[in-house]
């Protein structure tokens, strides 16, 4: 390490103002940081010490979004070779998913970074590190068979759109990744939907064996099918779907992770879960369609249910912030995502949906839970005469 830091001494005179590469500050200064933590602090205003910064904060997102990602790259391999008839030992499984979710990763993180370089550069700002987590969010969120081309324009939307034009990262309204999704499924819905993506290669496979179809379990459960999917199965993510939502326990293995180190906010993760239950309970209670009468608890671990409750609603910027707050919007997130589900079968998925919805609601709902306790504080207030 004494060696790195010597080179990056050694280059920073270079890139500082008035060096010959002046113009590569922005640059310099993100891979200085993101290598070791800032020798720097406010110099003005109010702001709070702490064990680690924002670069920090986001990595230890993206570490948490590893036991999905693993999970991810065997299952792609798995479901692939399961589709063809083949047994495939776990090596294969692997390489197979190493060989069509890395292309992915690698356009995501090109395409992000890249931009993200671009703009800090051209406005003289640094670089803003909540690149690392969207440009790890995309892939996982996305099916399988997405043409690399999509996801360059799905992640330039969302960098763009989602989060430069409201200032970079702590100004956007709603969740990056969440909008490259959106924009996506409503742009190419034909590349988004159906059997086919969900599985790789399957739309080119031939002779696939006797009622295989490739359908997820949400699709499924909408013709009534969902018995072909256990909860086990659904739970530990064997099943089709994106690359990074079928394992509902890898992504707790990550959410553990997130409250242990306190990054994320255990309040919206348990809210997101009781209100998704609580609604699908009430929808067994009625028993209209398929979908009203997939058990309560199997809901909550089909679709991107689990992943956006731990990895998207918990989004520190388009979130709540009050602790009250936190509550409400992660209730009511789970409560809108069976909700859209249960009433719109032609969509399912309806976490994203609901996510994106109370991501435009998160600061109305501050704003009532604050004049909340100033109403509550100003009527135990004695005033002296």
């Amino acid at each position: 390490m004494k060696a790195l830091r010597k080179l990056l001494d050694n280059i920073k005179p270079h890139v500082s103002k008035g060096g010959r590469f002046e113009m590569l500050h922005s640059t310099y200064d993100a891979f200085e940081t993101l290598l070791f933590v800032p020798d720097r602090t406010n110099k003005n205003g109010v702001h709070v010490r702490d064990a680690i910064d924002l670069k920090r904060t986001m990595m230890m997102v993206v570490f948490a979004m590893v036991p999905a990602l693993v999970f991810g790259i065997w299952n792609t391999g798995y479901q692939h070779h399961l589709a063809l008839g083949e047994s495939a030992s776990f090596l294969d499984n692997i390489l197979h998913g190493v060989l069509r979710v890395v292309p992915i990763l690698v356009v995501s993180y090109a395409t992000a970074l890249g931009l993200e370089f671009g703009f800090a550069q051209m406005r003289k700002h640094e670089v803003n590190e909540g690149v690392l987590v969207s440009g790890m969010l995309i892939p996982l969120i996305i099916p399988i068979d997405t043409p690399l081309w999509m996801v360059a324009i799905a992640t330039a939307f969302a960098i763009i759109i989602g989060k430069e034009v409201f200032g970079g990262t702590g100004m956007n309204i709603w969740n990056p990744a969440l909008l490259a999704r959106a924009f996506l499924f409503f742009a190419y819905p034909a590349q988004m939907s159906g059997d086919i993506v969900w599985i790789s290669g399957l739309g080119s496979m031939e002779n696939l064996p006797d009622g295989f179809s490739g359908a997820t379990a949400l699709a499924a459960a909408v013709e009534g099918n969902i018995s072909n999917f256990s909860f086990m199965d659904s739970f530990l993510g064997f099943i089709p779907g994106s690359i990074g939502e079928t394992s509902t326990l890898a992504i707790l293995l990550g959410a553990m992770f997130l409250i242990i180190t306190g990054v994320g906010s255990w309040k919206v993760m348990l809210s997101v879960f009781v209100g998704g239950y609580l609604m699908a309970l009430v929808f067994n209670l009625i028993g209209l369609n398929p979908l009203m009468q997939v058990e309560a608890h199997h809901h909550l671990v089909l679709g991107g249910f689990a992943f956006g409750a731990v990895f998207m609603a918990t989004d520190p910027v388009s979130a709540t912030r009050t602790e009250q707050g936190k509550w409400i919007y992660g209730f009511l997130i789970g409560v809108f995502a069976i909700m859209i589900r249960v009433f719109n079968p032609a969509y399912p998925e309806g976490m994203m949906l609901a996510i994106l919805l109370m991501n435009t609601f998160a600061p109305l709902i501050d704003h009532f839970v604050v004049q909340a306790n100033i109403k509550r504080r100003l009527k135990r207030a004695v005033v002296k005469a």
